[in-house]
């Protein structure tokens, strides 16, 4: 009886050990056969660590390659969570170091992870003081910070990066695929306990960014920086820009806004301040338009300069609306028209010329178009079509009215007539190239198309010339060089769509010298007070930029011609 009983008991205990021993041999055989690729990455990931080579993003040089955005060496501090046992004391001893908020460091070091960002790109000072601490979990890792040296300057063409170096606004976003270059990769060699080993098992270099260099002249901006920011300070405005453009290339010497920022503090600047106004902003040009009701005339053969209109001593009809000019005036010839600014000459100009040629002007000089300049975030403008306008519209369109613009266009419309006729595109990248300086990309002035004939550009610099000279622009006159140009003084819409009478546009577009010009400048001033007329506010900025920008530009001629012998 026993006996039997232990032999059942032997021959189930012997299949059991059977049916096991089968089982481990299937598994192993499996595990060797069908689940060794899986069992070596594990192995592998254990004793290799994979890391990002991170490139260098590409610098952006003004015209004489001196550098506006540039990369330094920054540590960031990172933990791993899982390392940290008393994370209430690591938190109070690096709170303090980093001006970091509490929460969110004891939310960061709660995580069960084994890698988290603490602060990215800390000050040296800070990293010096962390690694005194010598805290088990906390570390160090050395990245590229994105730095400007000159702050302010040039900021809202420039742009910025974000905290992983990835181009957010300017020509930082635009250029994004050329500056930020290509990452590369390295896997080294890790002992049982982890830590690196320093032996690299395999590599791919990263490949750094290419850099761009722009047309603007660090030199020609700061002089249009310095000049826009007192004026709009002394004027309390709202806002202002100005554009220094070379008329016969199309190139962008200098670009500037105000509200202005730091580039290095970006993400505390608000988005006014941000904001490209002078491409971005739209507004009534006002009596600076008035240049292409000229043109048009002047073009077209229909009005001589010395042709007289009566100005009906400063009040006109124009359908069910009055017109006036901001000072009376009887007879003046179409030269004086311009000079003097006349609202009412300028219509009587327009109604002899008709609608649809004020239109066709208008749309030739490139309004109601973009320029398609190398900068983000551009408008348009607007310019009604001619079978649109109402029964007033001859009487506020060649005045500069039911017309909105941006500064830019401005600025190229008036170096058509600088030039000699040819609307230029604008453009602020002159070329990109690699760190041996090969030139990858260049850009190429391109005239978009003729706008008035060289005789009709000849005449009518001097009838610009004149409204510097004896006209509303006086404040603009500089001494020893010639100018030309022109004043705007545009009230603004009210909600309820009529104008203001309070809130204004100021603005001044000019070249010189007049006679063989170097540079455009195009200054507008958005709701300056107390004074408020672009002869008083706009022109004495043009006259100061100008008068600087043309003797360094001679300068700076002078130099290369000698440098050339």
């Amino acid at each position: 009886m026993h006996i039997k009983e232990f032999s059942r008991r032997f021959y189930i205990i012997s299949l059991l050990f059977l049916i096991s021993f089968v089982f481990v041999i299937c598994r192993l055989i499996y595990t060797q056969f069908f689940h060794s690729h899986y069992l070596s990455a594990i192995a592998d990931k254990q004793h290799s660590l994979y890391i990002e080579l991170i490139p260098q993003r590409g610098i952006i040089y003004d015209s004489s390659l001196r550098p506006l955005a540039i990369n330094i060496a920054a540590d960031s501090l990172y933990a791993v969570p899982r390392e940290i046992k008393d994370k209430g004391k690591v938190i109070s001893l690096i709170q303090p170091i980093l001006n970091a908020d509490y929460g969110y460091l004891k939310d960061r070091l709660s995580r069960n992870k084994s890698f988290v960002w603490l602060a990215r790109k800390i000050t040296p000072q800070a990293a010096e003081k962390i690694k005194t601490l010598k805290i088990k979990g906390l570390g160090l890792i050395r990245e590229n910070k994105r730095v400007y040296p000159n702050g302010y300057l040039a900021a809202h063409s420039i742009g910025f990066t974000g905290i992983d170096n990835q181009g957010l606004e300017g020509l930082e976003a635009l250029y994004e695929k050329y500056l930020k270059g290509r990452a590369g990769w390295a896997f080294f060699l890790r002992d049982a306990r982890q830590n690196r080993l320093n032996i690299s098992q395999e590599m791919s270099p990263p490949e750094d960014g290419l850099d761009i260099v722009l047309t603007v002249d660090e030199v020609i901006q700061y002089i249009a920086e310095r000049e826009l920011d007192k004026c709009f300070n002394a004027n309390n405005a709202k806002g202002a820009s100005i554009v220094v453009l070379e008329p016969f290339t199309g190139k962008i010497l200098a670009l500037a806004n105000r509200p202005a920022f730091d580039l290095n503090y970006a993400s505390s600047a608000t988005p006014d301040a941000r904001r490209d106004r002078a491409i971005c902003d739209l507004f009534e040009p006002g009596s600076v338009f008035k240049i292409v009701t000229a043109s048009a005339a002047i073009e077209e053969n229909k009005v001589k300069e010395d042709d007289k209109f009566f100005c009906e001593n400063g009040s006109y009809r124009v359908a069910n609306h009055t017109l006036h000019d901001h000072e009376p005036h009887d007879w003046l010839t179409f030269k004086e028209v311009i000079e003097q600014s006349s609202n009412i000459g300028t219509t009587k100009v327009a109604q002899i010329l008709g609608p649809q040629v004020i239109y066709r002007y208008a749309k030739l000089f490139g309004f109601g178009e973009e320029t398609a300049v190398d900068l983000p975030g551009e408008v348009k403008g607007m310019l009604k079509d001619s079978k649109f306008w109402s029964k007033t519209s001859i009487g506020a369109v060649p005045i500069g009215q039911e017309v909105g613009v941006n500064v830019l266009q401005l600025a190229c419309a008036t170096g058509a007539i600088a030039n000699g006729g040819y609307l230029m595109k604008p453009f602020i990248v002159s070329r990109v190239q690699d760190k041996q300086q090969h030139v990858i990309r260049q850009a190429n002035s391109v005239v978009i198309r003729r706008v008035i004939s060289t005789d009709t550009a000849e005449r009518i610099k001097i009838i610009l010339k004149g409204a510097v000279e004896a006209g509303t622009g006086k404040l603009a006159r500089i001494g020893k060089i010639s100018a030309a140009g022109k004043t705007g003084t545009a009230q603004k819409l009210e909600p309820d769509g009529t104008y203001s009478h309070r809130r204004f546009v100021a603005s001044f577009v000019g070249f010189a010298p007049a006679e063989d010009p170097l540079v455009v400048i195009a200054v507008v001033v958005d709701e300056p007070h107390p004074y408020y007329f672009g002869g008083v506010v706009a022109a004495p900025v043009f006259k100061n930029v100008a008068e600087e920008v043309v003797k360094y530009l001679k300068s700076k001629q002078l130099g290369e011609n000698r440098m050339a012998l």
